[in-house]
């Protein structure tokens, strides 16, 4: 089976966690380097939970962690999700200091120099606002022909917006650098909340993993369990899942690596930044003679079960 070989851009906050650490553990991956951007938190706590999973998650090789956009391309940031991933982006869980180092590379550049030093090879999954490509397109605008594919976790077509009407949080933090990237020429695959909300991770999951995961997954289990109460009790209240959380960054970087658990679909899209309600929301347009934006592949439809399945079955 052919190895992946990955960029993680991310605002290591809950989910971000469990998808770096399902890609660690899960096969045939290579994580060639993550980068870090501000969102669920600050770029600087999250840059901090990287190094502390890598260091939990011990992968036996080296995966170099690059600081990229503290704030966003226009917009003011509008403070930080403590409410939705704790004050420290983890939920409280407390992981050991780690011994390695931040690389002095801007994450922009880190992505620049990784696709021309290895064409058409990488995958890139991101996981929170797309500021840091937004600004590697402006460093090297043929970037957009470097790339295997850019996986993005991050705005919905048919579902409601999760931090206002109609927008998802990681296209509403950043539209400016979201409309760039979507608009680019690169080859985007948008995996939204129309899949992610259908994909989630229970208390009885968590039992399992407790049960049957190997022995020298337990402490990140341990840790999954902890982080994830905060996640579970934030979803009781704000959509009323009851000891449920969505998987929103986990099946963005399955989709990565097993497109075939969802259904795709070209669309023609724009990110919209100028409308009062509007702003980050995907505008798709799905007339039959589309006009608007560039193509994308959009996840219209999930085999949630089995991707859970797939997701646990990393840590078992």
């Amino acid at each position: 089976m052919n190895t992946t070989r990955m960029i993680i851009d991310c605002d290591t906050g809950i989910d971000d966690a469990l998808a770096i650490l399902y890609a660690l553990k899960a096969p045939n991956v290579i994580v060639e380097g993550i980068t870090t951007v501000f969102g669920n938190i600050d770029v600087g706590q999250a840059s901090e939970n990287t190094l502390r999973l890598l260091a939990l998650a011990n992968p036996g090789y080296e995966i170099p962690v690059a600081v990229g956009a503290s704030k966003a391309l226009v917009r003011e940031t509008l403070g930080f999700s403590a409410h939705v991933h704790g004050e420290n982006g983890i939920g409280g869980a407390e992981l050991p200091p780690s011994a390695q180092r931040l690389v002095e590379e801007p994450a922009p550049d880190f992505i620049v120099r990784l696709a021309n030093e290895n064409p058409g090879e990488m995958v890139l999954v991101t996981l929170g606002r797309l500021t840091n490509l937004s600004l590697a397109l402006d460093i090297d605008p043929q970037l957009k022909d470097k790339f295997k594919k850019v996986v993005v976790m991050g705005g919905t077509i048919f579902k409601p917006g999760n931090v206002a009407p109609v927008a998802e949080a990681n296209l509403w933090g950043d539209p400016e650098a979201a409309d760039r990237v979507f608009t680019s020429g690169l080859p985007v695959q948008m995996v939204g909340l129309d899949v992610t909300l259908q994909t989630r991770i229970t208390s009885e999951h968590l039992g399992l993993l407790k049960q049957f995961g190997r022995e020298e997954n337990k402490d990140i289990i341990d840790f999954m369990e902890q982080s994830l109460q905060f996640y579970f009790k934030f979803y009781r209240e704000a959509n009323y899942y009851i000891n449920s959380a969505p998987l929103h960054d986990p099946l963005a970087l399955m989709a990565a690596l097993r497109p075939d658990l969802l259904t795709w679909r070209q669309m023609k899209v724009r990110v919209e930044h100028q409308g009062q309600f509007t702003s980050g929301m995907v505008v798709a347009d799905l007339r039959a003679q589309p006009k608007v934006g560039e193509f994308i592949e959009v996840a219209v439809d999930v085999e949630a079960e089995k991707a859970v399945g797939v997701f646990l079955s990393a840590f078992m």
